[in-house]
């Protein structure tokens, strides 16, 4: 079994650390971590350094040795996922299962026909939600940078995002629609992807429109159709195999 990750704000020096708080807490009380036992800090930024617990006080406080300090390169080209947003927790289950498979970041759009709608105190308690959920599936899934979570964009902010990207694609819904199969376009090697997500009703003509204006194409992703929040882990998954980013 591959070492648990816990985050601290800045990853120590070689040397002496003390890891408290909630992620001592963790390690001490829930992992149960004992002397001799290896775990990973991260800052979730690239940086990691793999550590030997020396032992363990109380409930929340682990001292360990740090041996030696990494930090890995931004991988390429970069994913992001554009995920409109779905009803219930299924968002929450999104971002779970795209940072595991490898997203490098996630934006919210507030599509037209989205049935959820983040307003006021409860769109910064999603977003608060995506953004720890992101997290602690970094953390399961042993990574050492965590996907970045952007603030709720509108469908311009997005037509903007596309613009600047190096391939953009809509994961269109529609088995009759024109469009090209994402298996078979061409991928850039380095630079930026981005792909956008519909919600469940589907993306609008009008944002189809816009977001073509933008350079972005649409594309299947199969004879399937999966739900809003599952096509954004199969596209990136695609994505990263045909990159060579799984190789």
């Amino acid at each position: 079994m591959t070492a648990p990750v816990f985050v601290v704000d800045a990853v120590p020096g070689a040397g002496t650390f003390v890891l408290e708080g909630p992620e001592g807490r963790h390690a001490v009380s829930v992992k149960r971590l004992q002397a001799g036992e290896e775990l990973v800090l991260t800052d979730g930024r690239g940086g990691w350094a793999p550590c030997v617990v020396r032992d363990a006080e109380g409930k929340d406080r682990l001292t360990v040795e740090v041996t030696e300090v990494h930090r890995d390169p931004e991988e390429e080209p970069r994913i992001t996922v554009v995920q409109a947003l779905p009803k219930g927790d299924r968002g929450e289950l999104a971002v779970e299962t795209m940072t595991e498979t490898g997203v490098d970041a996630v934006v919210p759009w507030a599509a037209s026909r989205c049935i959820t709608q983040w307003r006021g105190d409860r769109g910064l308690k999603a977003l608060a939600k995506w953004r720890s959920t992101a997290r602690e599936a970094g953390k399961q899934s042993r990574r050492t940078r965590f996907p970045e979570v952007a603030d709720l964009m509108s469908t311009k902010q997005v037509a903007q995002l596309l613009a600047g990207a190096d391939f953009a694609a809509v994961l269109h819904e529609d088995r009759a629609h024109p469009s090209g199969a994402l298996a078979t376009a061409e991928l850039p090697a380095k630079g930026s992807v981005v792909l956008v997500v519909g919600p469940e009703g589907g993306v609008s003509p009008e944002e189809l429109a816009a977001f073509e204006a933008a350079g972005a194409r649409p594309y299947r992703l199969g004879r399937s159709v999966l739900r809003t929040s599952t096509a954004g882990t199969a596209a990136t998954a695609l994505v990263l195999a045909r990159t060579g980013r799984w190789s």
